[in-house]
């Protein structure tokens, strides 16, 4: 390789153990670039090469040129994640329109495919910017993801967790964002990457520890990174990957 590699990381809590894991690496730092951006900012750097590697929402792999997924971790779960979340002041069923989150396209997708395929109902569908929450009440329901739901869940009368009503659905964890390279990388490279990912993940609490800014949100967080988020990317995420993105392609 020639030159420094550009990688963009998603700025949401979960990804900590990364971010951890990576600038512990100073060898490693000496030769990335590293910006944090929200999800589809980061498949948007990625698909346009302003970097050449990112942890990229699901949804838009098929749309990376030259993509390839690297190393054995991800951002997914295996039940609850509490933070892909439909809110509502109305029953599923009673829902007429649907706001979508502009910051994740993966969880407007799987909506959708629960809408149709497990919930049986048929909805409008709003795009958003910023400020949309605020919208969310009576018939219209509202899809919001990352660590902005974290103050939400008494605010409304109904809450879905997307990731769940997937494993209700499908009996398969649920992967929301891979690491994802559009150039050749050396064996070299990627092993280090690896290795400094799985550095962060066997040390989730110094990672909290260092970014978090308070004893009561580090205790949340740590909760959060160990029961909430599962980051092997293992056959059965590799098996649900594929299910969630061949029902993506039929909508």
């Amino acid at each position: 390789m020639i030159g420094k590699i550009n990688i963009a990381l998603v700025s949401y809590s979960n990804t900590l153990p990364f971010l951890y894991g990576i600038q512990k690496d100073e060898n490693l730092m000496n030769r990335v670039n590293l910006r944090l951006e929200y999800p589809s900012k980061c498949a948007d750097l990625l698909k346009s090469g302003v970097v050449d590697v990112s942890l990229v929402p699901v949804i838009e792999i098929p749309d990376v040129p030259n993509s390839q997924i690297i190393g054995d971790y991800c951002i997914g779960s295996d039940g609850k994640v509490n933070t892909v979340m439909l809110y509502s002041d109305c029953p599923i069923h009673e829902i007429q329109s649907i706001a979508l989150d502009y910051q994740s396209r993966t969880s407007i997708m799987l909506v959708k495919i629960l809408a149709k395929h497990y919930w049986g109902i048929d909805v409008r569908y709003e795009d958003t910017t910023e400020g949309y929450i605020d919208l969310i009440s009576g018939t219209k329901a509202g899809v919001v993801i990352g660590d902005r739901t974290f103050d939400l869940n008494d605010q409304y009368a109904y809450s879905y967790d997307l990731s769940e009503e997937w494993k209700k659905f499908t009996g398969l964890p649920f992967v929301f964002a891979c690491w994802v390279a559009t150039i050749p990388l050396d064996d070299a490279f990627t092993r280090q990457f690896n290795t400094a990912l799985k550095v962060g993940l066997d040390q989730k609490k110094k990672a909290v520890d260092e970014f978090s800014n308070s004893e009561s949100n580090r205790m949340n967080l740590r909760a959060y990174l160990n029961e909430s988020i599962s980051y092997t990317f293992d056959d059965d995420k590799k098996e649900a990957l594929k299910k969630y993105l061949a029902l993506a392609d039929d909508l």
